[in-house]
């Protein structure tokens, strides 16, 4: 292979040869497709401990290349150390699976290695993200025609989302004059089920804790629409400035989504910013039997969702949907440096990211999207969401029908919360409280977690410490969650809890 400069000298070219390349990409793609072919073989979790990583690859620096089968056979053991989050049995969180497509866009995306800044600087990837953002907000219902921008994640994106919602409300220049030349202090509302990233967002972007509302959630764990009403207007009524309320379009404890329509008529009343974190669940309204579950999601102003958390891509792929992308650009287009300025004529040619988010530096992160849509469709994914929602109330309907099995929470979506009852709270199937059972449950969760047949998670439901099971995998079937439940029921009785 030639680089194009004859004059460079070959011992500090980092180039392949035509041979050297076609040698990596063949072993590589061969260790990627042997472990799509057996990662439902494998263990959840690996029998290991902290340390056993670098033991086997070491920790030297290497000063010196090593060989490709070295390396690839080290990639191995790396694969072997690893959770699987695209197993069959892992309900752990809100991870869904890779695609073989998602994965190989990555390579093509790291290969181009194009750094998303704005059109001038890429582009096809800027028309592309661009592109997929319309697709995503076309799909849940947020809009045919949505602007917004790919984030890491839906931390990111409720960050960015409170900030364009604060800046926009603030009457005072808050980008040059700051949070404390503001007169009255500024409120946001958000449920007691709220995922913990907006708190964070609204540390880092100096709320403090009284600013940050708590509204109390419902017997089915969505917002109480009185508590949130009572609220903004006693807050008005004190000489506060409540700003923006943020909804749940299925909350990471229980799957609950709050009732939008309503929460944006009472934001439109209040005249305020109306954000819906939908990382997890928004994309569950591609399923048309749960859409009006979701009836509201077009009235919000922004609309944060991941992709790698139901849409089967590789992380990392966050999603921004803004309903008016010009209230983004008032806050992030002032103040920017010389060697950025843009000095296009068109809009399209003028467009940048960083004038509506905050990041500066961004991946190519909308080719394995784009390209999971492209291959499968958006029907054959649909398809997916939808028997993973089947699967839940599956596993819901099984723990009802035991007597060592206790529901949590109504299944909404994709999550179910439960626990496992000893004999001895069996009589009832609406147990007491007890902090034995809580500790029964933790230690049989991480039982269950390092024995490597099923992975799960934990959640507090009402006070109680609840097993919590998320399927947002095309891989799990039915016998996933019946051996899953006989995985649980193995680990109390060793642990002496039949």
């Amino acid at each position: 292979m030639s680089n194009g400069n004859d004059s460079r000298d070959a011992a500090s070219s980092l180039d392949l040869s035509d041979e050297e390349l076609a040698k990596l990409s063949k072993q590589t793609s061969a260790l990627v497709i042997d472990y799509f072919n057996r990662i439902s073989e494998l263990a959840v979790f690996p029998d290991t401990s902290a340390g056993a990583t670098i033991r086997r690859l070491g920790s030297e620096l290497p000063l010196e290349g090593d060989s490709v089968e070295r390396i690839l056979n080290d990639c191995r053991a790396i694969f072997d150390f690893s959770r699987h989050n695209g197993h069959p049995r892992f309900f752990g969180y809100v991870a869904s699976p890779a695609t073989a497509p998602g994965a190989f866009a990555d390579l093509m995306a790291s290969s181009l290695n194009a750094n998303v800044t704005s059109w001038r600087s890429t582009p096809a990837a800027t028309e592309v993200e661009q592109l997929v953002v319309r697709w995503l907000g076309n799909m849940v219902g947020f809009s045919d025609n949505a602007s917004g921008f790919l984030t890491s994640g839906g931390s990111l994106a409720n960050l960015n989302a409170l900030l364009i919602a604060q800046r926009g409300h603030a009457k005072a220049d808050v980008g040059r004059s700051g949070l404390w030349n503001i007169s009255k202090p500024q409120t946001i509302y958000v449920s007691d089920q709220v995922h913990m990233s907006i708190a964070k967002a609204a540390d880092i972007l100096g709320f403090g804790r009284d600013q940050v509302r708590v509204v109390p959630s419902d017997k089915r764990f969505r917002m109480n629409l009185d508590a949130l009403r009572k609220q903004i207007a006693h807050d008005a009524q004190k000489g506060a400035q409540p700003f923006c309320v943020v909804g749940s379009a299925g909350t990471v404890n229980t799957g609950a989504v709050d009732e939008l329509d309503k929460i944006a008529a009472i934001a439109k009343q209040f005249n305020l910013w109306f954000h819906i974190d939908g990382a997890y669940g928004a994309l569950a309204a591609t399923d048309e039997n749960k859409r009006a579950l979701f009836k509201g999601i077009d009235q919000a102003n922004s609309l944060s969702l991941d992709a790698h958390k139901w849409l089967y891509t590789p992380i990392d792929a966050g999603c921004l949907l803004l309903r008016d992308l010009n209230a983004a650009s008032k806050v992030f287009s002032a103040n920017e440096a010389d060697y950025i300025k843009i000095h296009e004529q068109t809009d399209q040619e003028s467009f940048a990211f960083w004038d509506y988010g905050v990041e500066l530096s961004r991946r190519f992160r909308a080719l394995k999207i784009w390209l999971t849509l492209r291959y499968f469709g958006t029907r054959k994914i649909s398809r997916a969401i939808t028997e993973d929602l089947a699967l839940a109330v599956y596993l819901s309907e099984q723990i009802n029908k035991s007597n060592d099995f206790e529901l949590l929470a109504p299944v909404e979506l994709s999550i179910c919360c439960f626990r496992y009852l000893p004999k001895e709270y069996r009589r009832s199937k609406s147990v007491a409280d007890s902090k034995q059972l809580d500790e029964i449950n933790s230690r049989v969760m991480h039982a269950v977690q390092r024995g490597g047949e099923a992975y799960l998670s934990n959640a507090t439901v009402d006070g109680r410490f609840a097993l919590r099971i998320c399927i947002t995998n095309f891989r799990t079937t039915r016998a996933d969650i019946d051996q899953t439940l006989g995985v649980i029921r193995n680990a109390a009785r060793e642990l002496g809890h039949e």
